[in-house]
């Protein structure tokens, strides 16, 4: 797999690194600073290049931020950066638990530790250090695989999770018979796994199940439980509202074939080591929870792409934000620009003079980031921004450029298309690039 860069800063101690992950602003950098001071080595401030080795990651600083610290204040510094192994990741982003259990994330296809964490205060040094040495890899552990059974009440909220799972990185397998329960796992990639077993599976055992989970515990499996519950009232609900029967009441009211499954289910809803109740929760709000939990927040996530059209062709229908550029100068007037496209350096600079075009660019940056946050937050797995021109060779090219350099100096992965750059718009005149007359050009300004 080839190296992947993820907006983070790295530090490092023995050749074990710990990734600090948080949004901007968070600290990072800051708490990065302070662990160098004590005697830990800067891997990389900002961005952190992850390359998969056989046995784990290596964390190293990407080639135009090697060597350097971003220190609040003073600006870009000198210090020496060096490569080491991931160990662990710190969520600065996310809040501490008083006692934690590591979850895992995946990264570059590899799982790692992950804990909140709180980098202010007089400790966070040696906070720091106790983490790394309490949850840290050793080396021979770098393909540790984390393994989460998901179980619980038909109706609420298993698939749910498992889609949330599989979204955050997970290999997700559902309706798993636990007698195949060995072979999956010995073949199974070293990444978070996630199995969905519940009342549905054929000959399905609650206590065969609740005593495979202790001998995978006992083998030194990293293992978890997780169990959904919800109140009779709201599943009989989500039933008649799905039109679906219960498993285990094909004949008979929703009410009977829940209690059942309670009672089968108990002892697994004993030894659970999370249970979740998504009585109150909308489908929204159990992925967010899911996502917290074992994604990390830096799952795979929401995809940007942001695409440039022309309005010639029609809008893209995969558009979820449209952003009009006709208002800017147009280089398709002039003959030596008109050949070229928004991607050569002479019609970028051609649009970036119009007086309008430094402010818009600002504010629909703005508006962007401002969005991100929420539509992540709300599940959103694809976001389509597209900007439009006339012909979609020219001024929507430059700017849609112009937005995903700004969105990637943020730290934001953007995919960046180009619909209509390689279409040929208007008469062969004007693609030979000879001067319109007067007349011509009026003629020709409704189709441009």
């Amino acid at each position: 797999m080839a190296p992947h860069t993820i907006h983070a800063s790295a530090v490092a101690r023995d050749g074990r690194a710990v990734l600090l992950l948080g949004p901007p602003g968070s600290g990072k950098s800051d708490l990065a600073l302070r662990l160098v001071a004590a005697g830990w080595q800067l891997v990389a401030d900002d961005r952190v290049m992850l390359t998969p080795v056989e046995d784990g990651l290596i964390a190293s600083a990407p080639a135009r931020l090697a060597g350097l610290i971003e220190v609040r204040g003073l600006g870009i510094v000198p210090e020496a950066t060096h490569s080491a192994a991931v160990a662990l990741a710190l969520d600065l982003g996310r809040t501490p638990e008083r006692l934690p259990a590591p979850d895992w994330i995946g990264l570059s296809g590899v799982s790692v530790p992950v804990l909140g964490f709180d980098p202010f205060g007089a400790s966070a040094v040696e906070r720091v250090a106790r983490a790394l040495a309490n949850h840290g890899l050793a080396g021979s552990k770098a393909g540790v695989q984390p393994i989460l059974i998901v179980t619980g009440l038909s109706g609420a909220g298993k698939s749910t999770v498992l889609k949330a799972l599989e979204d955050a990185g997970h290999e997700v397998v559902d309706n798993l018979p636990i007698g195949l329960m060995d072979g999956l796992l010995a073949a199974a990639a070293p990444r978070p796994i996630a199995l969905g077993l519940d009342s549905r599976t054929r000959a399905f055992d609650a206590k065969a199940l609740a005593a495979r989970v202790l001998a995978l515990r006992d083998a030194g499996r990293d293992v978890r439980l997780v169990y959904l519950d919800c109140a009779d009232e709201v599943l009989i609900r989500r039933f008649s509202e799905t039109r679906r029967r219960h498993p285990l009441a094909l004949d008979r009211p929703a009410i009977d074939g829940i209690r059942a499954e309670r009672d089968l289910l108990g002892q697994l809803k004993r030894s659970a080591d999370l249970v979740i109740d998504s009585t109150d929760l909308s489908v929204t709000d159990l992925r967010a929870k899911v996502t917290e939990r074992f994604g990390g927040g830096f799952s795979p996530g929401l995809t940007v792409t942001l695409m440039s059209f022309g309005f010639a062709a029609g809008l893209p229908r995969e558009a979820d934000l449209v952003f009009d550029m006709r208002f800017l100068a147009n280089p398709h007037w002039d003959a030596q620009l008109r050949p070229l496209t928004g991607e050569d350096a002479a019609v970028a600079d051609f649009v970036a003079a119009d007086p309008l075009y430094a402010g818009t660019l600002e504010r629909i940056d703005d508006l962007i980031r401002t969005l991100l946050p929420g539509y992540a937050r709300e599940g959103k797995s694809y976001l389509t921004i597209a900007i439009g021109c006339t012909g979609g060779r020219h001024r929507s090219v430059a700017v849609a450029c112009a937005l995903a350099a700004r969105l990637a100096a943020a730290g934001q992965a953007v995919a960046l298309v180009h619909r209509d750059i390689a279409k040929q718009a208007g008469d062969a005149a004007v693609m030979a690039g000879t001067p319109l007359t007067d007349s011509g050009k009026a003629g020709e300004a409704s189709n441009r």
